[in-house]
């Protein structure tokens, strides 16, 4: 009954007009962002957190959620007529979704996608519902010796999960703690690594590294490979699945559904290793998977629900550990942050509306963007011809605008740039920002809880390892390193990457 009582709650908050219209703000500019190759949920949610301060919590975070989840219906689009995935995790539906737009059934694969995206979104709004309020319970118990030793085992897996590197992935968590550290000590005063620099006193801008790495590092990089895009179908008919197509998607929805929602609450997981792992299974478990990357709709249902559960679950270590499991949940974090929230357990029992109000919304976001996607498909296809060097100029001007009226400051906009220059650098390195937005976003909340365990525990270091739930976390970390540093290991890894 408390269940039912509190999706009454979120439902009344979800569909206030304000709200509703945040959300489908959200959506829409989600799906925009996905269609457009090369533009991101994370650089469009790190280059709108300025606009995000003026807006009620629960709005902000409703929208920010809407991008985020809209992103991976728009990828899809463009996977499927173009051959050009606007996300990461819409790779793998570009394999079989291309090849059913040549056969003349673009209309069936992207009916499919949105399909299969709303199923997945409406069980894993489920999910959340029943199983973020125990979690919570849980969290609630939790020292500071158990919140230091949850962190540091994230961290770890976010550097299993990461592409690319071992050692690169370590090396931009380092990174991402140092800049952490950059500001005044709040127990000395001492200030650190400002290199006498005041506008340093108060630390690096969250806003300011997220959307110089994730904002103009990916400009930079995208003006490199910006080519001309060869629309496959430019009239898309024929949006009514068969009833053969219904029948075949139903087991790889179900099994992608599945399979999401359970990577999507690992660190470092989320969307687009859900879609790689859900086609991986079909090739296992799917009696026609002879036909996969042929234009089997398999291929296209099941990554499509696996992203859009992933993508979902990833908001539960968030919102009820106060933990990120990828970039765009740190962004998330800092949206909170920014509107004075401190994440964690604690949210759900302080501010129930916004709790569920969030949870609420993205079940109705999920059925905006299925009303809205298929009717909406030849304004994806025009987008998808705007050139890229008449898009990044505006793009530019607005983060500039977005980090100047954070503090109104020159300084900060050079900073985005430095970053901005940074993340581009990373970038022709292989090395993944999305673990050294991690460390940043960790790394205070780490040195925080370590300090607070040492003083209860008047210095005693042991605490961490004397607690039980501190120590099993502390060891499953240790595990997960010897784990990576195992050469079989590594080339399993590398094998499952490079197949990604």
């Amino acid at each position: 009954m408390d269940l039912f009582t509190n999706l009454l709650l979120g439902l009344s908050v979800a569909v206030t007009p304000i709200n509703l219209a945040w959300c489908l703000s959200g959506v829409f500019l989600g799906t925009a962002i996905g269609v457009l190759p090369g533009l991101g949920p994370a650089a469009t949610i790190a280059m709108l957190l300025p606009a995000t301060f003026g807006l009620a919590p629960v709005s902000a975070l409703i929208m920010l959620a809407g991008i985020f989840y809209g992103a991976q219906y728009g990828g899809s689009t463009t996977a499927i007529l173009i051959n050009l995935p606007g996300e990461t995790s819409s790779v793998v539906t570009a394999l079989d979704g291309y090849q059913m737009a040549r056969q003349g059934k673009a209309g069936r694969a992207l009916a499919t996608a949105a399909i299969a995206s709303f199923f997945a979104g409406t069980v894993c709004t489920l999910l959340i519902a029943l199983f973020a309020p125990p979690l919570a319970e849980v969290a609630l118990k939790f020292g500071p010796a158990e919140y230091f030793s949850l962190m540091v085992l994230g961290l770890v897996a976010s550097i299993v999960l990461a592409n690319g590197s071992i050692l690169h992935a370590l090396g931009m968590i380092v990174l991402g703690l140092l800049l952490g550290l950059v500001g005044t000590d709040v127990n000395s005063g001492a200030m650190r690594y400002t290199f006498a620099l005041p506008e340093l006193a108060d630390g690096i801008g969250f806003v300011i590294v997220a959307m110089g790495m994730f904002g103009i590092g990916e400009i930079i990089a995208n003006l490199e490979t910006e080519g001309t895009r060869d629309v496959m179908v430019k009239k898309v008919s024929g949006l009514m699945p068969s009833r053969e197509d219904w029948r075949r998607m139903v087991a790889p929805t179900l099994r992608g559904t599945v399979l999401g929602s359970m990577l999507g609450i690992l660190p470092g997981g989320g969307a687009s290793l859900a879609a790689f792992s859900a086609y991986a299974l079909e090739k296992k478990a799917s009696r026609f998977a002879h036909e996969l990357g042929k234009g089997a709709i398999e291929g296209v249902a099941a990554p499509e629900a696996a992203n859009n559960a992933g993508a979902q679950m990833s908001f539960i270590p968030m919102l009820t550990l106060g933990i990120p499991s990828n970039p765009v949940m740190a962004l998330m974090i800092g949206a909170m942050i920014i509107q004075g929230i401190q994440p964690g357990p604690s949210v759900m029992n302080e501010q129930p509306e916004l709790f569920w109000g969030l949870i609420v919304s993205m079940w109705v976001g999920n059925l905006m963007l299925l009303i809205l996607n298929l009717p909406l498909i030849g304004l994806w296809v025009r987008m998808i011809m705007v050139p890229y060097h008449l898009l990044y100029p505006m793009i530019l001007v607005f983060c500039a605008i977005g980090v100047f009226s954070l503090s109104n400051a020159a300084f900060d906009v050079y900073m985005m740039v430095i970053f901005g220059t940074l993340g581009y650098v990373f970038k022709k390195l292989d090395c993944e920002p999305a673990p050294m937005l991690l460390g940043f976003i960790l790394g205070p909340m780490m040195e925080e809880y370590l300090r607070r365990a040492l003083l209860i525990a008047k210095g005693d270091a042991t605490v961490l390892i004397t607690r039980p739930i501190s120590a099993t976390m502390l060891v499953l970390a240790g595990f997960l390193l010897i784990l990576v540093l195992l050469p079989s290991f590594s080339k399993t890894r590398e094998i499952a990457f490079k197949e990604g």
